[in-house]
């Protein structure tokens, strides 16, 4: 889990069904979930003698705040996905199509969105986000620092900057 979370690229989860336990555990590590509004969705692991672990009790937290996390965790509550959309824990909830595949089409369609950015900004925007967060304001805003720095000299951002003054699409290279 920790291997996705650290990919350089985003990372999108599309819940359709269930994602209990390490399921859920996985979509936690990605950077974006989406769920079937009727997807179910839970670290169910109290309820067979354990905790939840690959970072699921360090993750849920950080999305829904700790006194939710705990009541999530300690109850093993399965919930779904629109009630995960209300608390947080996934990005969207859309209703479920006739193919059972409506979270996989949205992530699609959010994937998408992301693909025309800049490679390298949103590497780095990821990175400052996943870094900083783990470290106070201070530290957090070097490693948003380092992480803009790295930016500055690419093509990317001359050509981002230029398409913007032309009044035209960028065309990105990831360089």
């Amino acid at each position: 889990m920790n291997e996705i979370a650290a990919l350089p690229m985003p990372t999108i989860a599309a819940v359709d069904g269930y994602a209990l336990g390490g399921g859920l555990e996985l979509a936690l590590a990605c950077d974006l979930r989406v769920a079937a509004s009727s997807a179910k969705l839970g670290l169910i692991e109290t309820t067979r003698g354990l905790l939840p672990g690959a970072g699921g009790s360090q993750r849920l937290p950080r999305l829904v705040g700790i006194g939710l996390a705990k009541e999530l965790i300690f109850t093993g509550r399965q919930i779904e996905g629109s009630q995960a959309y209300q608390i947080g824990l996934v990005n969207d909830a859309v209703p479920q199509n006739e193919e059972g595949n409506s979270a996989y089409k949205k992530a699609l369609e959010l994937a998408q969105e992301i693909l025309p950015q800049a490679p390298v900004a949103v590497r780095m925007a990821k990175l400052a986000m996943n870094k900083g967060i783990e470290v106070d304001i201070t530290s957090g805003m070097a490693i948003e620092g380092m992480c803009y720095g790295q930016v500055i000299p690419t093509k990317d951002r001359l050509e981002g900057m230029a398409a913007f003054q032309e009044k035209r699409p960028p065309h990105y290279t990831g360089e």
